[in-house]
Formats: C-alpha cells, sequence, structure tokens
C-alpha cells in the first residue's frame, strides 16, 4: 500500500468514526428526551434507571467526540507520538460515568421500595422502553462493528454502552411486564436495582480496560499473533529477533524488536531487510501499526547487550528453522 492510499484509507476511516459519533449523539438526546417522557407520566423507578442511563450516554459521548477528534491529530513537537491514548482516557471516562449511573440507581430504587409511590400508565411507557430497546441494539451494534473496521477504541466503548443501555431497557421491560401482570409494584424498584448491577459490571470492565490499555498491558492474544507473523517473516527474510514489545494506542499498535544478522552482513542490507519488515508486518497482521526495528549483530550482541540476551518475557532470540535435506 502506498503512503497515499494508506492517508485516504486513514481519512475516510477518520469521517466514518466522525459519523458514527455523531449518530450516537443524536439518538442518545432522542432516547433522552423520550425515556424522561416516559418516566414522568409512569413514575417507574426502573424507567427512571434507565433514563438515567442515557443521560450518562449523553455526557459520554459528548466526551468521546470530543477525545475523537483530539486522536486523529497528527504528532508534533509537543507530543512526538500524537494524541491516540486519548482513547483510553475516554473509554475511562465512559466507564466511570456508568458506574457512577449503577449507584444513582441503586439509591433511588431502594428509596422508592422502601417508601412506594403510585404507578401509571405503564402500558403506554413500556411499549415505548420496548421500542427504545430495539432501536439502542442496533445502535449499539452498528457502533462495535464500525469501532472494529476502523481499529477505533473510543468507537467500540461508545458501541459496548449502547448495547448496555439496550439490555438496561429490556431489562425495565421484563421487570415492568411483571408488574402488570402480578400487579405487585416492588417488582419496578427490583428489576431497577438489578438493571443497575447490570450497569455497574458493564462500567468496571470498561474502566479496567481503559486502565490496562495505559498502563500498556501485553495482551496475551495479540502477542501470540505478532510473533506468528514475525515467525514467518523471519523464516522468508533470514533473521532472528527478540525483545519484541507491543503497545496499544487505542487506533493502532506500536512493536518494536530488535534483529539480529551475522556481524559480516553489510549494514545497507540489513537495513534494507529491517525496512522491508516494517512494511511488510503491519499488511500481514492486517491492522494500522507502526514497527521500529533495532539492528545487533548475531555473534556478540550478548556481550555488548548482556541485560538483553533474553527477549521480553525472558525469552531467547528466535531463529528461523533450518530447512533439513530430504532423506
Amino acid at each position: 500500500m502506498s503512503e497515499s492510499q494508506a492517508k485516504d484509507d486513514a481519512g475516510r476511516q477518520a469521517q466514518q468514526q466522525r459519523f458514527a459519533m455523531r449518530l450516537s449523539l443524536w439518538f442518545g438526546l432522542l432516547m433522552l428526551v423520550g425515556k424522561t417522557s416516559a418516566w414522568w407520566f409512569t413514575q417507574s423507578a426502573a424507567i427512571l434507571s434507565d433514563a438515567a442511563e442515557s443521560v450518562i450516554h449523553v455526557v459520554a459521548v459528548v466526551f468521546a467526540f470530543f477525545a475523537i477528534r483530539l486522536s486523529q491529530r497528527p504528532a508534533n513537537a509537543r507530543f512526538h507520538y500524537g494524541y491516540e491514548r486519548i482513547s483510553f482516557f475516554s473509554a475511562g471516562f465512559e466507564g466511570a460515568m456508568i458506574i457512577l449511573a449503577a449507584a444513582a440507581i441503586i439509591v433511588a430504587a431502594v428509596d422508592k421500595w422502601l417508601h412506594g409511590s403510585a404507578l401509571e400508565n405503564l402500558g403506554g411507557g413500556t411499549a415505548f422502553i420496548f421500542a427504545a430497546s430495539w432501536i439502542n441494539l442496533g445502535l449499539g451494534l452498528f457502533l462495535v462493528r464500525q469501532g472494529k473496521r476502523t481499529n477505533s477504541l473510543i468507537l467500540e466503548a461508545n458501541g459496548k454502552h449502547v448495547l448496555t443501555d439496550s439490555w438496561t431497557s429490556f431489562g425495565v421491560v421484563a421487570g415492568l411486564g411483571l408488574v402488570l401482570l402480578t400487579g405487585w409494584a416492588p417488582f419496578d424498584p427490583l428489576c431497577a436495582i438489578a438493571v443497575a448491577l447490570n450497569i455497574l459490571w458493564s462500567g468496571g470492565k470498561l474502566t479496567f480496560r481503559a486502565i490496562t490499555g495505559l498502563m500498556d498491558y501485553a495482551d496475551p492474544a495479540l502477542t501470540r499473533t505478532v510473533n506468528e507473523r514475525l515467525a514467518v517473516a523471519s523464516q522468508e527474510m533470514g533473521f532472528e529477533y527478540h525483545a519484541v514489545r507491543i503497545r496499544n494506542t487505542g487506533n493502532r499498535i506500536i512493536i518494536d524488536l530488535h534483529l539480529l544478522f551475522p556481524f559480516q552482513t553489510p549494514v545497507g542490507e540489513a537495513h534494507l531487510k529491517a525496512t522491508d519488515l516494517e512494511q511488510h508486518l503491519p499488511a500481514a497482521l492486517g491492522m494500522p501499526c507502526e514497527v521500529v526495528t533495532h539492528l545487533e549483530s548475531l555473534e556478540d550482541h550478548g556481550l555488548v547487550h548482556p541485560a538483553s540476551t533474553a527477549g521480553a518475557g525472558g525469552q531467547p532470540p528466535v531463529r528461523p528453522p533450518v530447512a533439513r535435506p530430504a532423506p
């Protein structure tokens, strides 16, 4: 892929991400107005919990929209690696907002359970929440798919938040349906508490993902995939490697590693192979990434760098398999 094609693809992805976030914001505002109206007419604690989740969703989308625009800015003299890691801050902020909403829902539901209040117009309110559930389900699946397709953690996190909102709404419908069928009003706050616990779990997972991203956690599946592709490349290009390190920025991954060549290999030849690997590996992985290589002599790298004779995780240099002659 040429540099101009890569820039065109990046531009298209940026447009798709911004469109998806605008869509999420407008639907979030629509759901907020509708659910607040449904709560006003029914006085249902479960519907109030759903409306509170929509408030959090709108706040989170506004922050995510800002973050996604910032993450697309190029590197400069002040931020040498660009702004992409704002993705993890955005995901963490969204997770914290979800946890806050869950806590508020539980407090309101327990108060209503203890003191009680009259429920009105449950049929209409339940019908509206049921329709909203399906709308949010479709929107959430779209956002998650777009996030994965455009390698945007911000978009994927927002999509998972919308999916959480849809499961919340389905839970509310179930609770209100039980009230309508049995006439037992406590089903309403009990359902709200159950919904809040589900929201709490979702927010906790999202926050944990943000923390691990900021701490450069080495994802085992990604590490395994990268090493598999490197093993194939080393066999084809004739080099050994070690000290592989992987960093996820939220929009792409950065891979740095040491390449080992025989001492007599001309610098120009080794550099040519390193450049070839830097261009080949992103295509082999099928994801945006930057590859940074460091050239070393195979024979004496252990003497020059005694502390780095093992790669990341204590692994020795990886040697390509030697072809054996057929018997």
